[in-house]
């Protein structure tokens, strides 16, 4: 029985990254034509191939699901998104949780900061 080499481990997650972007862009284009339960079976697949090859989520899709119940993320259509008290809320219709997400603070005035 022979052992993976380390090029083996970078080949198989370079190829979980391909399939999770893959399968992101797959759940969007299902979630926009109304078929939201294949959306949500993409992004389940996604997040098991993540796990398993223990590599990260894209930055860009880790707000697409919820963290919940693993839902695909469509606003109006599946989540409710708000600004509130200086945070991002996503409130998800399927399992009625939110996710708060803080938005970072800009100085009105940056040269006040050098004083």
């Amino acid at each position: 029985m022979s052992k993976r080499t380390s090029k083996d481990k970078k080949l198989q997650k370079k190829i979980a990254k391909n399939r999770i972007n893959k399968l992101f862009v797959m759940a969007e284009h299902c979630a926009l034509s109304g078929k939201i339960n294949l959306a949500d079976r993409y992004v389940e697949i996604a997040r098991k191939l993540s796990m398993k090859y223990l590599v990260r989520m894209p930055k860009q899709f880790k707000r697409r699901f919820c963290k919940h119940c693993c839902s695909y993320l469509l606003p109006d259509a599946t989540c409710r998104v708000r600004i509130h008290h200086g945070k991002l809320v996503i409130y998800c219709y399927k399992c009625k949780k939110y996710t708060r997400i803080p938005l970072k603070k800009h100085l009105k005035n940056p040269s006040n900061t050098l004083k």
